[in-house]
């Protein structure tokens, strides 16, 4: 007798298997295209069309050099040390020591590293885990749009509801927290917030942190603020939202050693304020990992100790805005240098002269990439607007300045128009 087989194309038994929260039954089957993968496409496609032509990547989202000699040195000596090969679990001492000289040397926050602060590798997984202290089924999570996700993903997989706060141009990019309706308010359990903030650029004034603060005590809501970029401000001095009277009382801070000190990929941040909400992440964390390498985190201990490095890449990315910003506005943008991240964010053109149309900021960013070589990142999420970020590569000032007139040359043949 002959074997049957299933039809090649059938789904395996386990597709009907997988959770809800990643698409139940038609996971992978889904068509819709990630923005990301989108601008890869139309980069691959410019490539392709005109191979001779240097793209112009505005849309890198990382630091583009290094982290510093003397970290990396640091970490070369401590990873020969047999101390450092163990599980570092909830993290060492001296990481969380050195954050709090960190914290009270730029901000004047005193923390107890004991019990105040832990670390996390990187700042995404506390996004991922901070949800787990907090959100039942049909709880809610404020949070600002655009904006990074992962806390509103990681609601929705605990059954929570995500209510968004536009960062609209007439609020000046701040969220309006007093149109969020009194039955959100009653199931708000975390306020996620982000500044300076990625990718509109804003800080936080001291009475908009005044005014959460108070919210969070009358609503009853957990505030976390993401400070992924708040030592690339260039509005005045960095404000931490734990500087706000009775902020310890309310929530935490998330820092990341990435932005402020080209740690891209070495995945260490940590998480900081209130005693019992930190002890409450580190008891999710120690079920979620076991630490970052004890070798990384003493490096990055020792680039907390350096105030040198992040104030000499604050001043890099500000030059560069400044150049990008004085470039873009003799092309018919209109922007000004943000008041901080290393992101410029303004309104996307809604056609050109010749005819082209664009319904969406996405539209503009293909149009961009496929026929004149610059990558932008289009946000739609609270009106048309371009990202552009100043993490292109560029050995020198000399090399920016080539950069500059090159984009200048390119954008002025596109004739754009913002009408």
């Amino acid at each position: 007798m002959s074997e049957t087989h299933p039809e090649q194309n059938s789904d395996p038994y386990f597709q009907s298997l997988f959770a809800e929260r990643i698409g139940g039954a038609n996971y992978g089957k889904d068509t819709e295209i990630y923005k990301f993968e989108k601008i890869k496409r139309a980069k691959r496609k410019a490539l392709a069309d005109q191979p001779d032509r240097e793209l112009l990547d505005f849309g890198i989202g990382e630091n583009d050099s290094m982290a510093e000699q003397s970290i990396r040195d640091v970490m070369a000596s401590e990873i020969n040390k047999a101390e450092n090969r163990g599980y570092a679990d909830n993290g060492v001492a001296e990481f969380k020591e050195a954050a709090a000289r960190f914290m009270k040397r730029r901000f004047d926050v005193n923390l107890d590293p004991a019990t105040q602060i832990n670390h996390c590798i990187g700042s995404k997984p506390a996004y991922a885990m901070l949800p787990a202290c907090f959100i039942n089924p049909g709880d809610v999570t404020l949070m600002t749009v655009p904006g990074y996700p992962v806390a509103a993903t990681h609601t929705r997989y605990y059954g929570g509801e995500v209510f968004k706060l536009p960062l609209l141009a007439e609020n000046d990019f701040l969220p309006d927290l007093e149109s969020i309706p009194d039955d959100i308010y009653r199931r708000a359990k975390l306020l996620v917030l982000n500044f300076p903030n990625s990718p509109t650029g804003r800080t936080a004034p001291a009475d908009f942190y005044e005014k959460v603060v108070k919210l969070a005590k009358e609503k009853s809501f957990v505030v976390v603020q993401d400070a992924a970029h708040i030592l690339l401000t260039f509005d005045g001095e960095a404000r931490s939202f734990l500087q706000t009277p009775g902020a310890v009382d309310v929530g935490v801070e998330v820092h990341s050693m990435s932005k402020g000190f080209d740690m891209i990929g070495w995945r260490m941040g940590f998480v900081c304020g209130n005693p019992t909400i930190v002890s409450a992440f580190s008891d999710v964390k120690d079920n979620s990992d076991s630490g970052q390498f004890i070798a990384t985190q003493k490096a990055a201990a020792a680039a907390l100790d350096d105030d040198s490095i992040p104030d000499r890449i604050n001043a890099k990315y500000r030059r560069r805005l400044n150049k990008l910003v004085a470039t873009l506005n003799d092309c018919g943008f209109e922007c000004e240098t943000p008041g901080g991240t290393y992101f410029l964010y303004t309104k996307a053109p809604t056609g050109t002269n010749t005819g082209e149309h664009f319904t969406a900021a996405e539209d503009a960013t293909r149009f961009l990439i496929e026929q004149f070589g610059i990558v932008t990142v289009p946000w739609d999420d609270a009106g048309p607007f371009l990202r552009f970020s100043v993490t292109y590569v560029a050995d020198s000032e000399a090399e920016e300045d080539a950069l500059m007139q090159e984009t200048k040359t390119r954008l002025e043949s596109a004739g754009l128009r913002w009408s």
